[in-house]
C-alpha cells in the first residue's frame, strides 16, 4: 500500500485567511502543524513511509518545507483531481496489484488510529476484490447528520447488507452537491453517505478505469510525461474531477464499492466549521469584493491588509468590501481564539 496526497486548491472558502498562493492545506489552522503535515503524519506509518504528493507547481515550496521526506509530483498547474490521479499512476512505478490510497491534504480526523484501521480494512476487504467485483474502485463515505449541499453524496445498494469491519457495500450512484430539497431526500435515504473524497484501489484498477472512462486524460498525461513535455502539454489536459470523470460512470457500471469511515471527519470547508473545530462560538462565511458587509457588535470581521489579518467587531453600519472578508456572526466572545489563529497563520512558513 502506498499513499498519494492531493495538495492544493484555490483558497476560496476560508478567505481572506486562505489564498491561491497559500491555500487551506498549508495553514496551521488548528495548532502548530498544518492540515497537510497532519495528513502526511496520519498515513506515513501505515504505508511504510511511501507517501507521494501531487501539487500545483506554485505550491511545491510549501510541500518541500513542510514535508521534505515525501515524493513530490509537480503539476505545471492544477487540472483537477482526474489529471492529478492519472499523473500519480503514470509517474509512480508500482506493481499493478499494489493498493493506492488517495487522500485530500486538508481533512481533519479526530480518531487517527481508527482512521488507519479503516484504510487497512478497505485495502484488504474491498480493494483486493469483493461482492463479485475483481478490481473495484473503493470510496469511503461519511454518515450524514444534515442535508448538506456542499458535499457529494454516495448511494449504496439498498438490497446489500453491509459486511466486514467497515460495512462494505456495492455503490449504485454518486450524486454531486444537490440542492437543499434533494439533500433532504438523500439524508432520509437508508445507507446514504457524504463523499469524503478518500479512495483506495489497486494501481491496475484505477489505470483501467481511467482508460475506460477518461482515456483522453490518461493518454494526455502519459504522452506529456513520457515526452518530458509536462510544462507545454499539461495545460491542455481536460480539467475534470475524478468523481465526474471516473467514479460516476464506474459506479453505474457496478465497479465501485463503498466503506464507512467513522473516525471524526471534517474537511474544515467553511468558517463555521473552522470556528467549531477551534472551540470558538459563532458561524461565518466569506463576503466577496464589491458586496455589502453588515456586522453587529457581537460579530467579527476578518480583513487582510499588508499581508496580515485582523479581526474587528462590527459597528452595525454597512460597508462595501473592497476585497474578500470573512464575517463571523456571534463570534465576538471568541475574539482571543480568532486572534491566535490569525497570528499563527501570519508567521513564517511552518516547518517540520
Amino acid at each position: 500500500m502506498y499513499a498519494v496526497i492531493m495538495a492544493g486548491g484555490g483558497g476560496t472558502r476560508l478567505r481572506p485567511l486562505s489564498t491561491a498562493d497559500r491555500p487551506k492545506p498549508f495553514l496551521p489552522l488548528l495548532g502548530n502543524e498544518t492540515l497537510f503535515q497532519r495528513t502526511v503524519a496520519r498515513v506515513r506509518d501505515l504505508v511504510g513511509g511511501d507517501v507521494a504528493v501531487v501539487t500545483d507547481r506554485r505550491h511545491a515550496a510549501h510541500v518541500r518545507a513542510q514535508a521534505p521526506g515525501v515524493t513530490l509530483l509537480e503539476e505545471p498547474l492544477g487540472r483537477n483531481t482526474a489529471a492529478a490521479i492519472a499523473f500519480a499512476t503514470v509517474a509512480l512505478d508500482r506493481s499493478g496489484d499494489e493498493v493506492m490510497v488517495v487522500l485530500p491534504a486538508d481533512h481533519v480526523i479526530a480518531d487517527e488510529d481508527r482512521f488507519r484501521e479503516v484504510l487497512a480494512a478497505a485495502g484488504s476487504e474491498l480493494a483486493a476484490g469483493a461482492y463479485g467485483v475483481a478490481d473495484p474502485l473503493v470510496t469511503l463515505g461519511i454518515a450524514p447528520d444534515r442535508p448538506a449541499t456542499e458535499y457529494g453524496w454516495l448511494l449504496p445498494d439498498p438490497d446489500c447488507v453491509g459486511g466486514g469491519s467497515i460495512g462494505g457495500r456495492p455503490l449504485l450512484r454518486f450524486e454531486e452537491k444537490p440542492v437543499r430539497e434533494r439533500a433532504a431526500v438523500l439524508l432520509a435515504t437508508p445507507g446514504s453517505a457524504w463523499n469524503a473524497g478518500i479512495f483506495l484501489w489497486r494501481r491496475r484498477a484505477i489505470r483501467g478505469a481511467l482508460a475506460a472512462f477518461a482515456p483522453d486524460v490518461l493518454d494526455a498525461v502519459e504522452r506529456a510525461y513520457t515526452a518530458g513535455s509536462l510544462g507545454a502539454d499539461y495545460p491542455a489536459i481536460r480539467s475534470t474531477s475524478i468523481d465526474y470523470a471516473v467514479m460516476e460512470p464506474a459506479a453505474a457500471a457496478g465497479r465501485v464499492l463503498m466503506g464507512r469511515l467513522e473516525a471524526g471527519w471534517s474537511d474544515l470547508g467553511t468558517w463555521s466549521a473552522l470556528l467549531a473545530a477551534l472551540g470558538a462560538p459563532g458561524t461565518g462565511g466569506v463576503v466577496e469584493s464589491g458586496r455589502e458587509v453588515i456586522a453587529g457588535p457581537d460579530d467579527l470581521v476578518v480583513v487582510a491588509a499588508g499581508g496580515r489579518w485582523t479581526a474587528r467587531p462590527g459597528d452595525g453600519r454597512g460597508m462595501v468590501a473592497d476585497a474578500p472578508v470573512a464575517v463571523l456572526r456571534g463570534a465576538r466572545a471568541g475574539l482571543g481564539i480568532v486572534e491566535a489563529l490569525l497570528e499563527r497563520c501570519a508567521g513564517e512558513e511552518v516547518r517540520p
